[in-house]
């Protein structure tokens, strides 16, 4: 332990100047003088290292370091799985489960159809890809590969194949305005039903048609936005008649 000898000079509610014995200043908090000292005042002060208390710290720290260590640095990122969903004649969402990277950070990830990159860029935060102008009752591979500050990771590689022209299944049909909506809705559904087709109440990136008779409508609106073809309820009656697929046009009200 070391006492050192000071004089105290200038002295308030918060911070007192001490002076020592070879002429040298230093602030002192006020709060930690003995009550009465008061300025001319001498005060001994002194000072000694709390060892076990400064290994104590140090082991804590460590330990929080290791635990740290152990539950995020020693963790690689896991590899991304894909797989196909919403398959149609000419689309598929390729779809992906939410990227885990620990604490790696994402670089880049790249779409490969076949083998082959893709130019489609895909939002960070994003977990799947709309594909289209693909060929009708055709065989595709896909997988992808992220990029990481921690390596490369390829994803596993999954297999599907378009939808024939009389494959009516992957029709996913949203509503917009009519101008009589019952009994039109109920009769479209349970067309749809028929058909092994799906609807859902709001447009989506799953949805593959909007069906309508009206322009308006925030449905309606979304898949102008999105470039999801809009046609009228005869399509769908077309497609039930002749069993098969029919690409929209004069049925269409905007494609």
């Amino acid at each position: 332990m070391t006492s050192v000898q000071f004089t105290v000079g200038k002295l308030d509610a918060g911070m007192a100047i001490l002076l020592t014995e070879d002429h040298h200043l230093i602030e002192f908090p006020s709060l930690l003088l003995p009550n009465g000292v008061a300025a001319g005042s001498i005060v001994n002060i002194s000072v000694s290292r709390n060892t076990p208390e400064e290994e104590q710290k140090m082991r804590e720290f460590w330990d929080l370091e290791n635990n740290i260590l152990e539950k995020f640095g020693n963790a690689l990122p896991e590899t991304p799985k894909v797989r196909v969903k919403n398959l149609t004649q000419t689309s598929l969402i390729l779809e992906w489960d939410p990227l885990v990277l620990h604490t790696a950070a994402l670089r880049s990830l790249d779409i490969f159809k076949n083998n082959t990159k893709l130019a489609q860029q895909v939002p960070g935060d994003a977990n799947f890809i709309k594909l289209s102008g693909l060929d009708m009752d055709h065989e595709y591979e896909f997988h992808i590969n992220i990029k990481t500050t921690a390596g490369q990771y390829e994803s596993n590689r999954t297999i599907a194949r378009t939808h024939k022209m009389d494959n009516l299944t992957g029709i996913r049909v949203a509503f917009g305005n009519f101008e009589n909506p019952e009994p039109t809705l109920t009769e479209m559904k349970q067309l749809l039903e028929s058909m092994g087709a799906t609807w859902t109440d709001e447009v989506n990136h799953e949805t593959t048609h909007l069906l309508a008779q009206l322009p308006g409508s925030r449905n309606y609106d979304t898949a102008v936005r999105y470039s999801i073809p809009v046609v009228k309820p005869d399509w769908l009656v077309q497609c039930d008649r002749n069993k098969k697929i029919q690409f929209p046009s004069f049925l269409a009200i905007y494609k």
